[in-house]
């Protein structure tokens, strides 16, 4: 179990990188890099569903080094428990997650997060923290926002934030409200 878990680990960070390397080249795109990756997905009857995940987001990622990839495309289910702007632009959320969707949390999730997964939206505020620089310059990030209390679907890179020790979805993708 150990070894496949460390096999995936680095089958994922692989991917990250070549995709990270690809978009830092010091080439010009004219438009940004999209990757169709399969991800799993909790929320249908197809656990292998497509998903498009934007890898360009990745260049607008405070201090990016310190997140760990453990899939580089992962959707999610649940419900936002919490949502408020960070000094980095980014929006960051709670999402109590739907029965499961089993081997995310990890044990700082469950004692500083009470039991949440974080979610982050990058650049969908104003800036304040001075040595974020211009991560967010020229980027609008389009993602609707959903409300505390939302039921939603969340696809984006599943990461460990080596500073907080906790699972995250950063950068996110896409967010869709379940009616």
């Amino acid at each position: 179990m150990l070894i496949r878990r460390y096999f995936i680990l680095v089958a994922s960070m692989l991917a990250f990188m070549t995709v990270f390397c690809q978009d830092h080249k010091g080439k010009k795109h004219k438009k940004d890099k999209q990757e169709n990756t399969t991800a799993s997905d909790n929320s249908s009857k197809n656990s292998n569903a497509v998903v498009n995940c934007d890898t360009s987001l990745w260049k607008y990622v405070y201090n990016r080094k310190r997140l760990e990839v453990t899939e580089i495309c992962k959707t999610v289910t649940g419900v936002i428990e919490e949502s408020n702007a960070d000094e980095d632009g980014d929006q960051h959320m709670l999402l109590k997650l739907d029965k499961g969707q089993k081997g995310i949390l990890t044990p700082r999730n469950m004692k500083k997060k009470q039991g949440d997964l974080v979610i982050e939206a990058v650049c969908m505020n104003n800036v304040s923290l001075k040595k974020v620089g211009n991560t967010c310059k020229g980027y609008i990030n389009h993602i609707q926002l959903p409300h505390i209390g939302d039921h939603v679907k969340v696809t984006g890179s599943l990461v460990i934030d080596s500073h907080n020790g906790w699972a995250e979805i950063h950068p996110i993708t896409s967010i869709e409200k379940f009616k």
